[in-house]
């Protein structure tokens, strides 16, 4: 884990959210792939199992949404250094994609939630 960024000053909150959203880039694009992109959303066909089967558990889009949630809350604690952030980040990443899976937020939306609950952690970082 590196060492906390502490935003004392307006440069250093930049920093902090600059590192933020890349890392938010790194877990929402490459590291999520089509098996993750796919299979955690609960109106799609299951993903096809490394072993080959095609008899996925009915709740598999729930390990899938989770697994790719704690990408993120992983990215949130090496960059903060707050598990309070990571599990933040862990719960609100899985409401804000559940809402993109359900079809009530466009990409644009979800990706600006997503960039807002960083700005808030910054926020929070700063002002305490």
């Amino acid at each position: 884990m590196i060492a906390p960024l502490a935003a004392t000053g307006p440069v250093d909150a930049l920093a902090l959210f600059f590192a933020l959203v890349i890392g938010h880039a790194f877990a929402d694009f490459p590291l999520q792939g089509d098996f993750l992109s796919h299979g955690k959303n609960r109106h799609n066909q299951p993903p096809q199992l490394a072993d080959g089967s095609e008899n996925a558990p009915k709740a598999l889009w729930a390990y899938l949404m989770s697994a790719h949630c704690l990408i993120h809350a992983g990215f949130v604690w090496v960059i903060t250094g707050s598990v309070v952030f990571a599990v933040a980040e862990f719960v609100l990443h899985w409401m804000i994609d559940s809402l993109k899976c359900e079809g009530k937020t466009s990409f644009a939306i979800d990706q600006g939630l997503h960039v807002a609950t960083k700005a808030v952690f910054v926020l929070i970082v700063w002002l305490f």
